[in-house]
């Protein structure tokens, strides 16, 4: 096997914090015995490729909390301003130098890891993209999200991105595909009408009557399917809930 390609480090970055507007302190609820938090950064260090695992939170003493959390779970810690996630990603980026970083959301337990692995061996075999993700094209459920994007496109958005951009990270990235070289992964049959990502009330239902079925383990993104697919009382749970839209 050619050595360069394993010369590239690859971060986890998941962005996380306390406050929430839908339900609070979301991050860190328990979940058959480990924080959703925890979930996630059991989840990112699963994943085959990625060599350190980053939770970036915020500097407000709300998230002292989740910065413990993240400690005790093995992760590294980054911590910046809360309301510009960007530049949260920037301290990231900065105190743990990578080549690319995955993005990765702390609201989203059942993460799995060899869709994140997927990308990171894509981006080795083919360095020269600017951003991967689960997310281009949506097949899978909401709550699979994850996003690769090279260190050097991330510091121009943290240079030049306004707005909604900051909040959302990749969103100038992905807008502009005539100036930056975008690929993702589908999967077939889709799954995107199902929801197992943690914003409400209905979600954390769903997501509990998940793991009651599946158990403590990391996450297997067919497993899921099947399970709502068999369930589809369980689904229909939080199938009304609306995805905050990215504001452009």
């Amino acid at each position: 096997m050619d050595p360069d390609p394993g010369a590239h480090v690859v971060n986890a970055v998941i962005q996380a914090r306390a406050s929430s507007t839908r339900l609070p302190g979301k991050v860190l609820r328990p979940l058959a015995g480990r924080s959703v938090l925890g979930w996630v950064v059991r989840a990112a260090a699963a994943s085959p490729g990625i060599d350190n695992v980053v939770v970036a939170t915020s500097t407000e003493a709300d998230d002292d909390a989740v910065a413990e959390e993240a400690a005790r779970h093995g992760a590294l810690v980054a911590r910046g301003p809360l309301d510009d996630v960007l530049a949260r990603f920037a301290v990231a980026v900065e105190s743990y130098p990578a080549d690319a970083v995955v993005r990765l959301t702390a609201d989203c337990p059942l993460l799995d890891p060899l869709l994140i692995g997927q990308l990171v061996a894509q981006w080795r075999a083919q360095p020269s993209l600017d951003y991967l993700s689960t997310v281009l094209v949506r097949t899978l459920p909401r709550g699979f999200d994850a996003e690769l994007v090279r260190t050097a496109v991330l510091a121009e958005q943290i240079a030049t991105a306004q707005g909604a951009d900051r909040e959302h990270v990749t969103s100038g990235v992905y807008a502009h595909p005539e100036r930056y070289s975008c690929a993702g992964i589908v999967v077939s049959p889709p799954a995107d009408d199902l929801r197992v990502t943690l914003d409400t009330v209905e979600d954390w239902s769903v997501i509990e009557g998940i793991v009651a079925e599946l158990g403590d383990r990391v996450g297997d993104w067919r497993e899921v399917v099947a399970v709502l697919r068999s369930r589809p009382d369980l689904a229909a749970l939080n199938q009304h809930v609306e995805q905050k839209k990215v504001a452009r």
